[in-house]
């Protein structure tokens, strides 16, 4: 009875995780939540198989995609996966990745500053974490609340990394955050952050993230902008403050040639009365893939060689899985996720009362 489900779109919750930093209300009124504050909830994890890592948080489990589809919510992503890996993945990425879907993508809203940070490469990864996976990843700018929206990217060409080590031990913070790249961001930019290149996103940011699916990140300062402690263990994740020295990317770099290295931009493309736009390709990065899609009445999709996940960032409408058959058709808002396997019938999303929709199309890791 299960296989059943695999030929139409598999609609899976979308998660709140907790963080060391405050946001989170711009992703309430995405949502349509209540409360709409900003808490130290500030992330939607978007068909997430990856659960969250927080020090002080062991014993409650947050972050994992759940099967949003009746009598299967019992099942999270990351379990269906697991017992279907070739249905759900498609056979070549299922042994490429040993049955692993290999992204994770999220809606950050930051009210306050992030702080300063890296994550490992994938050669890194597996030295310190045992783990096949890094966290590189890539940042699309969906809105700023006010005008000291920012990001902080790569060290200044002139820092010395001794120097910023020292600032580290005796926390002098602005003395660190001064050592890297400070630059304005305005809604529509797409920047991509290798593993171990240094970086912060600044307060005032609402983008969406797709990454490498861990959750390994390595901080530098104690205290967050809004006077929260982080403990060692959530600053070096366990594995030391000498090896996590180590992940970062030590080089200096000129703000010309971060924003080369970075910056990505491509045009639309117009297919019929919609527009697409590629933001990651796998000619920036071989971990993901992730397109923008601008539908203003009605599109066609079809399944693929492996999988691929939808995100609704705004409006509403139909999903028609069988268009000779009205019972086949369920409504969907902005907010909804929807997983598709290989052997997804062809369907068709119909936006509502010709508003256009905004979606979000989704790739895990190029398979050779």
């Amino acid at each position: 009875m299960l296989a059943k489900i695999f030929d139409k779109p598999i609609k899976v919750s979308c998660e709140r995780a907790w963080r060391t930093y405050v946001g989170g209300s711009k992703i309430g009124e995405l949502m349509e939540e209540t409360n709409q504050s900003d808490t130290n909830f500030p992330e939607l994890w978007i068909l997430s198989t990856v659960r969250a890592s927080n020090s002080d948080r062991k014993d409650i489990v947050e972050g994992l995609g759940k099967i949003n589809i009746a009598g299967y919510e019992a099942l999270t992503l990351a379990e269906l996966i697991m017992k279907h890996p070739i249905e759900m993945l498609g056979k070549n990425h299922a042994l490429a990745t040993e049955n692993k879907m290999g992204v994770l993508t999220k809606i950050i809203d930051s009210k306050e500053r992030l702080t300063i940070q890296t994550h490992p490469t994938k050669e890194n990864a597996r030295r310190f974490f045992d783990s096949d996976y890094g966290k590189t990843e890539a940042w699309h700018i969906l809105g700023t609340r006010d005008e000291n929206a920012c990001i902080y990217l790569g060290f200044k060409e002139e820092i010395k990394f001794e120097d910023f080590k020292e600032s580290f031990y005796s926390q002098n913070l602005d003395d660190m955050l001064n050592m890297l790249h400070k630059i304005e961001v305005k809604e529509g930019e797409t920047y991509l952050i290798p593993g171990g290149f240094p970086h912060a996103i600044g307060e005032s940011c609402m983008l969406i993230e797709i990454q490498e699916p861990t959750d390994y990140t390595l901080r530098v300062e104690k205290t967050t902008p809004f006077g929260l402690t982080i403990n060692d263990l959530d600053c070096h994740q366990g594995i030391g403050v000498d090896n996590m020295f180590e992940c970062f990317d030590q080089q200096g770099y000129k703000l010309e040639e971060i924003i080369d290295k970075c910056q990505l931009s491509r045009p639309k493309l117009q297919v019929g009365s919609n527009f697409i736009e590629e933001l990651v390709t796998y000619k920036d990065t071989n971990c993901f893939s992730l397109e923008k899609i601008l539908i203003k009445e009605k599109m066609d999709f079809v399944s693929e060689d492996v999988f691929y996940g939808l995100f609704i960032y705004e409006g509403k409408g139909d999903l028609i899985v069988d268009k000779s058959n009205e019972k086949s058709t369920r409504q969907f808002r902005q907010g909804d996720a929807f997983f598709i396997t290989p052997s997804c019938h062809e369907f068709q999303l119909k936006a509502d009362l010709d508003k256009p929709i905004v979606v979000f199309k989704l790739k895990g890791q190029e398979i050779s």
